[in-house]
């Protein structure tokens, strides 16, 4: 779950504070005057924060409210992945067959997911880089269970349950992207300081924010763009589009807060994948050769 959001990038304050006040929230967060939805993210907060790896994840009784917000996204998101997402997480989108009228449950994307290698595991908030993608390398992927605010249904400024699910759950029904997901992950696990923000950039650009021509069209594989109505509609049109570059990408910030400003487009999903393995591999030898 890192982001949508970013949970790549540590915020500049905890997330975290005192027990009555697990999820802290910016003043410019559309929740952040309404008490009721505060009350109900610390009580999310709490059950991930009370939850023990090796057991299922909890479940989160959804309001009526937050399903109906399940279901606005997914009234418009849904033309758009028609439209503009790459073949192979369309592919996996149809195996998953996401309950577009109700939230799912961790619990049952997990029955889906975990044969392929992938579970999703609930984290109470934003987490650093580092937990982030060494979880992946265990085959774990940290969720957020939380929902966005009724009042911006089609704008969230942090990963949510829809980015979660709609993005990275669909995703992982393909073996591409969890294999992808597991090579970041194992990297990860014995990166150095310079790797880990080399691997955390390359990680943002393509599997959140991934994009690929496809029959001479620019489709999107990124998670990020894929939950995103705002990012997903203006596609090609707001982000300066780049060549696909590993190594500019492993140097090229971005900014978890607000839309891209630049994607860098491969020339297809496949030869993206070959190129980002063969560059995680190598990432993984040097590591291994320093004795990391």
């Amino acid at each position: 779950m890192l982001y949508e959001g970013s949970m790549l990038e540590p915020l500049p304050k905890p997330l975290l504070s005192e027990p009555d006040q697990l999820v802290v929230l910016d003043p410019d967060h559309p929740g952040f005057r309404d008490p009721i939805y505060r009350a109900r993210r610390n009580a999310i907060a709490k059950l991930a924060l009370e939850h023990h790896e090796g057991t299922p994840a909890p479940l989160v009784a959804y309001t009526d409210q937050e399903h109906a917000v399940w279901r606005s996204v997914w009234d418009h998101l849904a033309p758009l992945h028609a439209a503009r997402a790459v073949r192979e997480w369309r592919a996996a989108a149809d195996l998953a067959g996401l309950d577009r009228d109700r939230v799912p449950q961790l619990v049952e994307i997990n029955e889906l997911t975990r044969p392929l290698g992938m579970q999703m595991l609930p984290v109470a908030g934003l987490i650093s880089a580092g937990s982030f993608l060494a979880a992946l390398g265990r085959g774990v992927f940290r969720s957020t269970q939380y929902m966005r605010h009724h009042r911006m249904p089609l704008y969230t400024p942090e990963p949510d349950v829809i980015h979660e699910l709609v993005g990275h759950a669909t995703s992982f029904l393909a073996p591409e992207f969890v294999h992808l997901s597991r090579s970041f992950g194992e990297v990860a696990l014995r990166a150095d300081p310079a790797t880990m923000s080399q691997i955390d950039r390359l990680y943002w650009y393509t599997l959140e924010f991934g994009v690929a021509l496809e029959d001479g069209e620019i489709k999107a594989y990124g998670a990020g763009l894929l939950s995103s109505y705002g990012e997903l509609g203006e596609l090609g049109r707001r982000a300066s589009l780049l060549p696909f570059d590993l190594e500019v990408m492993a140097q090229t910030p971005y900014d978890p807060t607000d839309y891209q400003k630049y994607l860098f487009v491969a020339p297809s999903f496949a030869k993206m994948s070959r190129q980002l393995e063969d560059w995680l591999a190598d990432a993984g030898r040097r590591l291994g050769a320093r004795g990391h």
